[in-house]
């Protein structure tokens, strides 16, 4: 900071004698050559000492002191009437309020970064930023530069009952009319260049055909309905006249016994593979009671029914869905069995003809479809929308509906004598009904809770295994209070993201489920520990279910198409 009156510079500091002592005779005569310079005078060392922020001065300023123009630049927060400094409101200074609607801040924010100049508020109108555009533009803004006559013209809309034709139904899809012009030129031209007759090619030349009506809608080929079954056995009929829904009785296995009554034990070799396909497999259910006949349904919209005990080879094929199947169930004596696929249709099939006996279409996707035991003509199905039905397939219409849950069902398990059934949802809640009433009897839902996405009823009926999406098997009691069984949890498998099966050996003493890094676990269920695990795949394994007439055999499927059967 220079001293006011004094010629003063940095470098006259090495030559003071207080700094230097060498030669101090010379810097004094140095300082004194100096023009207008007296440190002699205590008048003037006092003004050049003075205090920049004192309101009052003990001392006569000199008149060339006065009379200085201010020295540098000039400061940007002093106003113009004084010397009093703009207080800053924002982070960079100070900032004037202007009244602007917000439609008028918006039109010329618009302009300004589309044109490169707005209208300065405080200005009386003027405007600022690129003048060669204003020139350009006239200073219009972007509403007045928006012209009514600009405006592109659609075509009509058209007749929604007309669907090909003059005056057809285009919708939304309707083209601009500047766009038909430019088509018209270019057939125009097309014309023009297509003057030989022979450069015409007829089989291009589309046929004129009569306007399509509201009839048009009903397609014929609807593949929904068309359903076809192949036989791949060796042999339809054995030497009796008998089909495969007969169980051989000429095995070391009597398969017409009442199912646990033998001890169960847990599979450690790979017996036989079935392919399915190359699609990941959803569902495989073996044949009620005997067992002897497994079902598999894929994401190749295909059922496939398999020998077990024989040949052990593919005996036939359904084909009637056109996506996914979801689920499959048998009804209580095997001779049909129901499909649900994320077409939203749901089928009856004969199991040993292979004919499609009912069809069953809603708005939603059915993930989970269960026969009534009791009621063989009866069964639920859980949808996408949160509603479970109750169909009758004698009449082919819905005879009840169950809509208390508040996200897609994932489960249903019949209990106590198949009056009652659970059901699991991905609202993290379980809810128990009573048939044909439309209103739960039992509601589960806490905070810790995870969404139940399969389960498996003991056979004591007393309890039900849901697996849960935290990487447990969780166990609630079936009878009337339906609460948590605590000391029942099954960990040590990784199940997230994946709906995969938990099932419990016929005789109820172990429990197994697939793993998503394909490994089948097996837990014992009186002390939860788990007992023994091995690796069936390479892919996650969403599909386990135990062969109830041969206790220590096991099927699994998953994400690699291959069906494999564990002893």
């Amino acid at each position: 900071m220079a001293l006011l009156g004094a010629e003063y510079a940095s470098s006259d500091e090495e030559l003071s004698p207080r700094l230097s002592n060498e030669a101090p005779k010379a810097a004094a005569t140095s300082i004194v050559a100096a023009p207008d310079v007296s440190l002699d005078d205590p008048m003037r060392l006092q003004m050049m000492l003075a205090n920049p922020t004192d309101t009052t001065l003990t001392y006569n300023v000199r008149y060339e002191d006065l009379s200085k123009p201010a020295q540098g630049p000039s400061n940007p927060f002093k106003t113009a009437e004084g010397n009093a400094l703009k207080r800053k409101n924002v982070l960079t200074g100070y900032a004037e309020e202007a009244a602007i609607s917000d439609a008028t801040f918006t039109n010329q924010h618009r302009t300004f970064q589309s044109r490169g100049y707005a209208q300065e508020p405080n200005a009386n109108g003027a405007l600022v930023g690129d003048m060669v555009a204003v020139e350009r533009y006239g200073g219009r803004d972007v509403v007045q530069l928006k012209s009514s006559k600009d405006r592109r013209k659609r075509q009509k809309k058209g007749d929604s009952s007309i669907l090909e034709g003059e005056g057809r139904y285009v919708g939304p899809w309707a083209k601009y009319k500047e766009d038909e012009q430019y088509e018209d030129e270019e057939a125009l031209a097309k014309e023009e260049l297509a003057s030989d007759e022979e450069y015409i090619e007829e089989s291009l030349v589309p046929e004129i055909v009569a306007p399509m009506s509201k009839a048009g809608t009903d397609y014929q080929d609807d593949l929904s309905n068309m359903e076809t079954t192949n036989f791949n056995g060796s042999t339809q009929h054995d030497y009796q006249g008998r089909t495969y829904m007969h169980a051989p009785r000429d095995l070391n296995i009597d398969l017409y016994k009442e199912g646990g009554a033998e001890k169960s034990y847990i599979p450690k070799n790979l017996i036989h593979t079935w392919k399915h396909g190359s699609k990941p497999i959803n569902a495989i259910r073996f044949f009620p009671s005997t067992n002897h006949l497994l079902l598999s349904a894929s994401a190749d919209a295909k059922l496939k029914l398999f020998d077990v005990y024989r040949d052990r080879e593919l005996l036939r094929t359904y084909n009637g869905h056109t996506k996914s199947v979801s689920d499959i169930c048998f009804d209580s004596d095997g001779t049909h069995f129901l499909s649900a696929s994320f077409d939203r249709a749901m089928k009856l099939w004969d199991t040993e003809t292979g004919t499609c006996t009912s069809r069953f279409k809603h708005t939603a996707i059915p993930h989970v479809i269960k026969f009534n035991p009791s009621h063989p003509y009866e069964f639920l199905a859980g949808f996408s929308d949160k509603k479970i039905l109750q169909y009758d397939t004698r009449s082919g219409q819905m005879s009840q509906e169950y809509d208390h849950h508040l996200g897609p069902i994932n489960t249903i398990t019949f209990c106590d004598e198949n009056r009652r059934f659970i059901t699991t949802s991905d609202d993290k809640s379980l809810r128990a009904w009573e048939l044909n009433i439309n209103v739960p009897i039992k509601f589960i839902a806490e905070p810790y809770m995870y969404p139940l996405v399969s389960a498996a009823p003991h056979p004591s009926g007393k309890s039900v295994a849901f697996q849960s999406g935290d990487n447990q098997i969780v166990v609630y009691a079936s009878t009337d209070r339906f609460r948590q069984n605590r000391k029942k949890c099954f960990r040590g498998h990784n199940t997230s993201g994946y709906a995969i099966d938990v099932a419990i050996s016929n005789d109820g003493s172990y429990v197994a489920s697939g793993d998503s890094g394909g490994w089948v676990c097996f837990w014992d269920w009186k002390t939860s520990k788990m007992y023994h695990k091995f690796r069936a795949g390479e892919g996650a394994v969403t599909c386990v279910q135990w062969n109830d007439q041969t206790s220590s055999r096991v099927a699994t499927a998953g994400l690699d198409g291959v069906i494999k059967y564990w002893d």
